[in-house]
């Protein structure tokens, strides 16, 4: 089927996504950060931790808000620009996308108690009253996952005479191969942006001097958490390619540019896809067979195995996912050589050069967040429910997409200009009060600050 607008919802959706996606990390971990903080304040009693809580639970109370905005426009556009899916596969995750709307009403409800009632309920009800919002993060995040792991690998329900039948949401929703790799790929992937975009926000005040305890507090919790993720991501994303080589061949032969099936599939590094081959790369022998199939030998399906018009575009896929495990990769050595300084000395490096890699690495996990969802989306093309509907299938046929390409682009200008301006505002804010007074306790409280956020020499 030939749609006039296919292109342009395409674009359109993947604006959405792209504006919204980093939202979903910050609403998956940044409330298990400040948790994790308040937890340290009443372990402590170090007033420092409960101050970085206090003022990071409005950051996410921010960031949950403008996530409202961009929610309800991937919301809106799933109807408006694919409605054939809707209208055919609604009944197979519907239940998904209302547990997800459960959860987020829960989190926005929680969201409010948790801000309101820092200096009104007793400090263990306070920090229990937090634990429903990163538990809706998660469930929310997860449901979404699952309708996206359903449809790269779909199932729980028959197709008869082009109408859906016998449906059986749990099944497709719950107990799909498919869902249990990504998800945890995109949960760790949370941690991972969180934490390094936070960091490099801190580390960035450190290149301009300033160096108070407060700061190091900051730098010390988001990137030790960043650091943890980085090497776990790398053996998830093992872990997910030896699913995508199982269940879907053809997007792991398009991220490789493997052309023609065969046995001891190489890797190319660099080059280009043309004519069924890579050209300008760097070829590595066996090395395909050997990640996604752990034997050398083993034979990999390549993209003769399907018609030319059920394979994707070749190098949009692969370029996404070599830039995606290239950053990946420089994130987890920069992760592993801080979890080694800080176990070693008890503080993290202050050497110039690695703080302005933390202030590098901040965009640069973002950036490596989208290409794998790229790899993931554009790869299962031309499918939009993967080896049942196309994508031309799904599109609408309706007029005026461009005019809302064009009005959606300006509204999220508008938002990223209100984002960066309520940042800055929250950020000029006064700290409350002397870091080491604790009121909560009866007076001046000089705990010993812990050796990571004290300072040192450079490493």
């Amino acid at each position: 089927m030939s749609q006039p607008f296919l292109e342009q919802a395409r674009q359109l959706q993947a604006l959405s996504f792209a504006a919204h996606i980093p939202l979903v990390c910050f609403g998956i971990a940044f409330p298990v950060l400040v948790l994790l903080l308040e937890g340290l304040h009443h372990r402590t009693g170090l007033r420092l931790h409960r101050t970085l809580a206090r003022r990071w639970s409005r950051v996410m109370a921010a960031l949950f808000a403008i996530g409202v905005i961009t929610g309800t426009v991937l919301s809106v556009e799933m109807a408006l620009l694919w409605p054939a899916f809707t209208a055919t596969f609604g009944g197979v995750f519907g239940l998904g996308f209302a547990i997800e709307g459960f959860s987020f009403f829960t989190e926005a409800v929680f969201i409010g108690i948790y801000l309101y009632g820092w200096d009104r309920l007793p400090p263990r009800a306070h920090l229990a009253s937090g634990i429903p919002i990163a538990v809706a993060g998660l469930t929310g995040s997860f449901m979404v996952i699952s309708v996206n792991a359903w449809m790269n690998h779909p199932g729980g329900f028959t197709l008869q005479d082009g109408r859906v039948v016998d449906v059986r949401p749990a099944e497709a929703l719950f107990a799909n191969p498919y869902l249990w790799h990504e998800f945890v790929h995109m949960y760790v992937a949370a941690f991972l942006v969180t934490g390094f975009v936070v960091a490099g926000v801190y580390a960035m005040t450190r290149l301009r001097g300033r160096d108070t305890a407060y700061d190091r507090l900051a730098l010390a919790v988001s990137l030790t958490v960043a650091s943890v993720a980085a090497p776990v991501q790398v053996l998830v994303g093992d872990w997910a390619g030896r699913a995508v080589a199982r269940y879907q061949p053809v997007k792991l032969a398009s991220l490789e540019g493997l052309g023609h099936t065969m046995a001891g599939a190489p890797v190319h590094v660099l080059g280009w896809y043309r004519d069924g081959k890579v050209v300008d790369g760097i070829e590595l022998p066996r090395m395909l067979s050997l990640l996604a199939l752990h034997d050398p030998g083993a034979v990999v399906v390549g993209l003769d195995a399907v018609p030319p018009d059920q394979v994707p575009p070749v190098n949009v896929v692969r370029l996404a996912f070599q830039v995606m495990v290239c950053l990946g990769t420089l994130l987890a050595v920069l992760g592993v050589f801080t979890v080694v300084v800080l176990a070693r000395r008890r503080r993290l490096p202050t050497a110039r050069w690695w703080t302005r890699a933390v202030v590098v690495a901040g965009p640069a996990s973002v950036v490596a967040l989208l290409c794998g969802w790229v790899v993931t989306e554009v790869g299962r093309q031309p499918w939009t429910v993967y080896g049942v509907m196309r994508t031309p299938e799904a599109v609408t046929a309706a007029p005026g997409i461009p005019v809302g390409y064009a009005v959606l682009g300006t509204v999220y200008a508008g938002v990223a200009v209100a984002v960066v301006w309520v940042l800055r505002r929250l950020a000029a804010v006064p700290l409350d009060t002397d870091p080491e007074v604790d009121p909560d306790r009866g007076g001046p409280t000089r705990p010993p600050l812990p050796s990571s956020v004290r300072g040192g020499d450079a490493s």
